[in-house]
């Protein structure tokens, strides 16, 4: 006997709806590529979007005037809404498949489509799979078969394959984010090294008019090597009442009578945004809601959403109420807040809408109401049940996001002037700066010795140290016997050092030291693993461990190196700022201070020199008073410098 949840959310039942293809749709690569024909003559610039979902990217496209005439997903009900809404062809191929990849990149040259956009997947790697990829990015090869385990590298293939003059990437920010930042330098590397102009930000896209909470990684290549740059952003805010403030009252549950083709009455837009979703809807439907809908509400919950505001929390409803542990889902019902932004619309909210309960009715949001919040128009219509339309609806790029993106994008194209420099070249001229310094011109030479006892010898003893004291001590560690995998520390090293470090200046630092020796006699390798264990050495911080594992990588026994963390410091994030002529300082340093830092390692055999260089350059020349930028190796490109007189020169560097 199946076993039943008195706590399961239902899932939202209702008309299934059945769109019909678009008047232009082509069934067949013959009849796109005639299709594609006949609108090139027209002057259309044509697009494809992979990885399109229902097609909120490609609508905000078609709105900045890039035809989208071919789409890729691999759920029938998103494949079904875009070949509705869209002219040519929407296929349910699966790029995992080398084969399909080919077919696709095909399928872009035969149609002559200058724009790919598209939001692939970005699954975690392992050490080895991402040593293996790390190899071929350095050497300028690939490997098309790897395409079955990464869709981003998919991605990267059709690129690759079709050569757009255009190529647009969505994705979460954490993609980009993680430790290493693997993916996004990866991808711009190649990118690079196929003569592609690169740009990449997370964005906030309530600046450009979305009424949600919503941060996305965007990724703007330009082929030929032509400028992007960012769409002008708003300050001002469209609210949740801004967008859904005009619909009418409905019950949870309520269903229009007509099945999918029935609809809500309708009064009319009031505010800018509601005007604007509604531009396209026909005249002769002016006063129809389809999609307003949404699933029913328990009494249990009804009485649970009446007490709650926007401001209050899961935990503070009566236990009586609470259905869930509130230590774990403390946010587990929200009432979004009418004068202020919506949160992160998902495609969780096909399986329960606790997180969207309407700000003033006792029900979460409806279809109609969700798809508002993503700006999706009100004349977009989504196949399938209720349930499938939320998810297309949260698996979605906001429209007006993809607008501007794409608006901006084309202005490039038609103005066409070149990026002055890229990561790879920035990478090679630090990297070269850095090698060729002696390094009595060092302030922390032991980066570059690549020994890990004598970078955590330094950076716990001198990494503040003045450049007399650096001249009296450092040829005295460098010369020091320390520890190797398998061997403790020589007792007689850390005697000297005792007697080097004295009074109360280094009374912990040398506890701290006599810690660490006890760590590695206790393990003997521990210091050499490529990612070091916090809880083999307690006494090395998380930060120390970066830069250990950045300035000197191991291997492990399958030849696995260490990870290249990218360093947020505040010394490097001045150069950035200065460099590219955008604060990184005052902003998000995790995000946009990370993107920043990327941007100028690439993912080469300089990368790490290049890291290291960085951190050289803020403390020597790039300092906070009075920098040199006479002899900055940047400097023919930097922003500060350009501002402050390039002198005419045109030359790279």
């Amino acid at each position: 006997m199946k076993k039943v949840d008195e706590y399961a959310v239902s899932q939202v039942r209702g008309p299934y709806v059945k769109l019909p293809p678009h008047p232009q749709y082509c069934r067949t690569v013959e009849e796109l590529t005639s299709y594609a024909a006949e609108r090139r003559k027209a002057g259309a610039i044509l697009g494809a979007d992979l990885f399109a979902g229902a097609g909120g990217l490609s609508q905000g496209l078609v709105n900045a005037g890039i035809e989208v005439i071919f789409g890729v997903d691999h759920y029938d009900y998103a494949v079904e809404t875009h070949s509705a809404r869209f002219p040519g062809m929407s296929v349910d191929w699966d790029l995992a498949t080398t084969e399909n990849v080919e077919r696709v990149a095909q399928v872009m040259l035969d149609a002559n489509i200058e724009v790919l956009a598209g939001g692939p997947p970005c699954q975690p790697f392992s050490k080895a799979g991402r040593s293996g990829i790390r190899h071929l990015v350095e050497k300028g090869e690939r490997d098309p078969e790897d395409q079955r385990r990464n869709l981003w590298r998919a991605y990267l293939e059709v690129v690759y394959l079709a050569r757009p003059k255009i190529v647009i990437m969505e994705n979460v920010p954490d993609m980009a984010l993680d430790n290493e930042m693997f993916i996004l330098r990866s991808m711009i590397e190649e990118l690079e090294q196929i003569g592609y102009s690169v740009e990449e930000k997370v964005v906030d896209t309530w600046r450009y008019g979305v009424p949600q909470f919503r941060q996305r990684l965007i990724l703007v290549a330009m082929r030929d090597n032509i400028k992007f740059d960012w769409p002008e952003e708003t300050t001002k805010k469209v609210t949740v009442w801004n967008a859904i403030g005009d619909m009418p009252e409905v019950e949870g549950g309520w269903r229009p009578p007509g099945g999918a083709d029935g609809w809500a009455e309708y009064r009319g837009p009031v505010t800018d945004f509601q005007k604007y979703i509604r531009r396209n809807v026909p005249a002769g439907e002016s006063n129809r809601l389809y999609d307003h809908i949404t699933r029913p509400v328990r009494e249990d919950d009804r009485e649970a959403f009446e007490l709650m505001t926007a401001e209050t929390k899961y935990s503070e409803l009566p236990e009586r109420l609470r259905r869930y542990r509130s230590d774990i889902f403390n946010d587990k019902y929200k009432r979004l807040d009418e004068n202020d932004l919506s949160r992160t619309i998902t495609a969780h909210i096909a399986k329960d809408g606790y997180g969207f309960i309407h700000p003033r009715q006792s029900r979460t949001l409806t279809v109609r109401e969700a798809a508002r919040l993503q700006t999706f128009p009100d004349d977009f219509r989504f196949s399938g049940p209720p349930s499938a339309a939320f998810r297309q609806i949260g698996n979605a790029v906001p429209v007006r996001l993809g607008e501007a993106i794409g608006a901006a994008a084309l202005d490039a194209l038609q103005r066409g002037s070149k990026k002055g420099v890229q990561a790879r070249e920035i990478s090679m001229v630090l990297a070269d700066w850095y090698r060729n310094l002696p390094e009595d011109a060092l302030l922390q030479p032991w980066l570059r010795t690549g020994d890990r006892w004598k970078v955590l010898i330094c950076e716990i003893f001198l990494e503040r140290a003045s450049r007399e004291e650096l001249r009296m001590i450092w040829p005295l560690i460098k010369e020091l016997p320390g520890p190797v995998p398998g061997q403790p520390v020589p007792e007689e090293s850390v005697k000297v050092l005792r007697s080097v470090f004295t009074g109360k200046r280094f009374e912990k630092r040398i506890m701290r030291l006599e810690k660490l020796a006890d760590e590695i006699r206790r393990d003997t390798s521990a210091l050499w693993e490529p990612r070091i264990s916090r809880e083999k050495l307690p006494s090395v911080n998380p930060a120390l461990i970066d830069l250990l594992e950045l300035s000197a990588p191991t291997a492990d026994a399958e030849g696995n190196k260490s990870e290249e963390p990218v360093i947020v410091a505040k010394g490097i994030l001045r150069i950035t700022t200065r460099f590219q002529g955008m604060d990184m300082e005052s902003r998000n340093k995790l995000s946009e201070g990370r993107l920043s830092i990327a941007r100028m390692l690439g993912m080469n055999e300089h990368a790490r020199a290049v890291h290291l260089a960085l951190f050289e350059l803020s403390r020597t020349v790039c300092t906070i008073e009075n920098p040199a930028c006479d002899i900055c190796p940047l400097r023919r490109k930097c922003q500060k410098f350009g501002v402050a007189g390039d002198n005419g020169q045109k030359e790279l560097f």
